[in-house]
């Protein structure tokens, strides 16, 4: 059995790993040397070991009481990042994806400015589709690594996975490792000027530096959640620490000592209170692991 590279830690508090700032520990949690070692660690795990692949954190919402499995911490690990070729990078899905977008202006390579203002990393980017502005991760992709339950690493190309909105359908069992994208050749300078005008759009309408997970829901067909939120009179909406933004009622943000359990019960009032009054029925885009929200 191969020797394990990284770092194991025990009863590891989740808030601090999630944008958030609320969840209960996690029973372990692994910091993996590289992919391969992240391979190795899932070889070692009990078939039926709950495992939780962990990047920023800003896409998801731990019980209070913690995750009872082994937690893979991917931000600060799996963070390869390099120029192939004329127009591909490659990134592992711990690289940020403010740090991808701007490294691909740096070289000269345009699209994917829009993923400065993800507040995630690129393995949450790949899962979910992230996108903003108009633009989708997956419109970018040429290839996939990934890795199945036995730790088997394999290379998938994109034509293998049907991406959707803030969805992707793929190959069962398998978590995403790193992407092979394709971009195109631009003024960089120009590109940096872009991700500075997004940033700055981000920062007058969301509220950027308090503790959130992006947008909550998903935006309904021909509408937005933002709208319906603030329809329904619910910014300002608290329950315990937890609060619907004042300034983006598609945000719910952490006052200061809010617990999941606020945050779930203040996504289920907003759900509810929006369909009572309008009859659409927001979708959380948020992965809340707890429950019946799983």
């Amino acid at each position: 059995m191969m020797a394990l590279r990284g770092v194991w830690q025990y009863d590891e508090p989740l808030a601090r790993y999630t944008t958030w700032r609320v969840g209960g520990p996690a029973r372990r949690l692994y910091r993996p040397a590289d992919l391969d070692d992240a391979a190795a660690c899932i070889r070692q795990l009990s078939p039926d070991e709950p495992v939780l692949w962990l990047g920023l954190g800003s896409n998801v919402l731990i019980d209070d009481a913690g995750f009872p499995g082994t937690v893979i911490l991917t931000a600060g690990a799996l963070n390869g990042l390099a120029r192939r070729g004329e127009t591909r990078l490659y990134a592992e899905v711990g690289v940020p994806s403010a740090r991808l977008a701007r490294l691909a202006a740096h070289q000269d390579l345009r699209g994917i400015e829009f993923l400065a203002g993800i507040p995630g990393t690129l393995g949450g980017a790949l899962a979910m589709n992230a996108g903003a502005w108009g633009s989708e991760t997956w419109s970018f992709v040429d290839r996939v690594w990934t890795l199945d339950r036995w730790g088997q690493i394999r290379e998938r190309l994109a034509t293998d996975y049907r991406p959707g909105y803030r969805q992707v359908q793929g190959p069962d069992g398998e978590w995403f490792l790193a992407a092979e994208l394709v971009l195109t050749l631009g003024d960089g300078a120009a590109g940096l000027a872009q991700i500075r005008e997004l940033l700055a759009r981000r920062a007058a309408t969301q509220p950027v530096g308090q503790p959130s997970c992006g947008s909550v829901f998903r935006n309904p067909p021909g509408d937005y959640a933002a709208r319906l939120i603030d329809a329904a009179g619910l910014k300002g909406l608290r329950i315990g620490g937890a609060e619907v933004s004042e300034k983006h009622a598609n945000f719910i943000i952490n006052r200061g000592g809010a617990r999941a359990s606020d945050i779930r019960r203040l996504i289920d009032l907003v759900q509810e209170t929006v369909e009572r009054r309008t009859g659409v029925r927001l979708v959380p885009e948020v992965r809340a692991l707890f429950g019946e929200m799983q």
